[in-house]
Parts: structure tokens; sequence; C-alpha cells
């Protein structure tokens, strides 16, 4: 059996865990989360704990009990804390502003980029140069700051654009003659 599977989930107090045949849904103070249910794991909230087994002995029923045990937990940890992941922008006159639920950049193009968010994801900026994204879904809060670098990543001669917080950049060495 998975190592990851064996363990269970500790609810804390204020989190509600409710488990039905298709869908497996977390509900506390940083809002509601839900994720389907697998038909090769079975899932048993008693005691406030969240056990995960496989069905049967197959690889896969293995690998699902592992999945869907650290998908719950990251929903039980996004409804009582939540996540937040951390942009930096590196170069001359980039700068980011948060007005609502709009990210507003000027990142070296001709034209300001502007961003929505999501329902349930919050941007800040404390400094014209940071951008913090917060939210309680793991997954959603990493793929809203994927797209945030991507509209200008981080170039690898001189390390302008925007970068993770604590991603490393390798500067190359520019052609010599």
């Amino acid at each position: 059996m998975s190592r990851v599977g064996k363990m269970p989930v500790t609810i804390p107090q204020g989190v509600d865990v409710s488990v039905n045949n298709a869908q497996i849904s977390v509900k506390g103070s940083g809002g509601t989360l839900s994720v389907a249910a697998h038909a090769l794991v079975k899932v048993v909230n008693e005691a406030g704990q969240v056990t995960f087994t496989p069905v049967d002995d197959s690889r896969e029923a293995n690998a699902m009990s592992g999945t869907l045990r650290q998908l719950v937990n990251n929903m039980v940890t996004g409804v009582t804390k939540g996540f937040e992941k951390k942009l930096i922008l590196v170069g001359v006159g980039y700068k980011a502003a948060a007005q609502g639920s709009k990210l507003n950049l000027a990142v070296g193009f001709s034209h300001p980029v502007n961003k929505d968010m999501p329902e349930g994801i919050k941007v800040e900026t404390p400094a014209p140069t940071e951008i913090i994204i917060k939210g309680a879904d793991r997954q959603r809060v990493g793929q809203v700051a994927a797209e945030i670098r991507a509209i200008r990543p981080p170039e690898p001669y001189k390390g302008k654009g925007i970068r993770y917080s604590d991603e490393k950049i390798t500067i190359k060495e520019t052609k010599k003659k």
C-alpha cells in the first residue's frame, strides 16, 4: 500500500468533511472545496480522521489512494490556513498594481497587461515589484501564479521578467568575439 495513502488525514476543529459516493467535500472558514471520489479507493470519515484504503491490490488503486489522500489533505489545509505564492518582478520599470480582483502589470510591453483573478483567488501587491497570490485551492493558486509568470518569464541573459520568489535563474554568459 502507498506510504502516503496509509496516513490518515486529521480534521481540525471547525472543519467539516462529508464523504458521498460521488465526491468528498471539505467546508471550513476559508470556504468549501470538493474533489471527485475514485471508485478504486474506499474513503471512511470517523472520529476526526479520514482514512483511505485501496479497494483491491492493483497498482492503480494503490496510487490513487495516496493521490486522493493528498488532495483531501490539501483541501483541509486550504480551508484552514490557505495557500500563497509570491512572485517578484525584475527589470527596470517593471511594476504591478492590484485593483480589486484585477492585476495590472507593466512589464516592458508597449501596453499594460491586465489579468482578471478567478473566483476564490486574492491578489496583493505589498510593493510595486511583488505579487502575492492567495487562495484555498492549492492547484488554482499555482495555476494563476504560472499564468502570471508566463506573461513575461525570466530571460537567461539579464534575468529580467516575472519569477517565483524562491526561483533561481541561471544567467548565461554573453557571446564573446
